[in-house]
């Protein structure tokens, strides 16, 4: 069993339907989807609800096996098995396993247009966090449990500080392709992280598959899902 912890955000909960959607729809094994927020845990100090939230994850597996965490404002474009196949390589040593990220965003504001919109600042390893192959397992992990989390900002969580920099696997970059900043020909996962094809901003960039989901998630049969979403308008 696969689990993945998906980020959500009632402002957006339409890409946490779509993202699942389309992890669903290539699945070659069962997924077990586990929504997390920020209740009942660390208040965000993010655009998110989600942004602490997500530390706790081997604290919420009671620090066994293996979990993925995603952003909700993803599509994923292969198995994820494969992606879960990939924590093999890092069975011993490795706490995490994120894509490394570097670069700098050329776009000052992301969700433009909505009321999620904020500055799009930039830090070190930034987008690291958005999607973590974590080793709930490893002894350097044992740290993150709700009072642990609730005393560290978002700056010194989303760095991993708290682990070693030996202790942070590296991913292939397909598995976090960041939409808007940066090119890759053939992506795994595209994450929408200036803003998703929802938002009129966003509406035209690289949204065949996401719009795919997203017909797909609201499917009827007795109505095309389209009339669905006008009703709903």
């Amino acid at each position: 069993m696969i689990r993945l912890f998906v980020g959500f955000d009632q402002r957006e909960s339409i890409a946490y339907h779509v993202f699942c959607q389309s992890v669903i729809e290539k699945a070659s094994q069962p997924v077990a989807f586990i929504p997390i927020t920020h209740k009942a845990f660390p208040k965000s100090d993010g655009s998110n609800s989600f942004t602490l939230s997500r530390y706790l994850i081997p604290y919420l597996c009671d620090y066994t096996g293996w979990a993925i965490y995603a952003d909700s404002d993803m599509v994923m474009e292969r198995d994820i098995a494969e992606l879960w196949a990939l924590r093999h390589a890092y069975i011993c040593n490795t706490a995490v396993a994120v894509v490394k990220h570097v670069y700098h965003s050329a776009h000052k504001r992301k969700y433009i247009g909505t009321s999620m919109e904020a500055d799009n600042q930039n830090y070190a390893r930034k987008n690291w966090s958005s999607l973590v192959l974590w080793n709930c397992s490893h002894f350097g992990n044992r740290c993150l449990a709700p009072q642990f989390v609730s005393g560290k900002g978002g700056a010194y969580l989303h760095r991993f500080n708290w682990l070693e920099d030996k202790q942070i696997g590296e991913l292939p970059p397909e598995w976090n392709h960041l939409v808007g900043e940066q090119e890759c020909r053939d992506p795994k996962l595209r994450h929408y992280t200036l803003g998703i094809p929802a938002i009129k901003a966003y509406a035209g960039v690289e949204s065949a598959t996401w719009n795919s989901a997203l017909l797909a998630a609201l499917e009827c049969p007795s109505e095309h899902p389209l009339s669905i979403v006008e009703r709903a308008l």
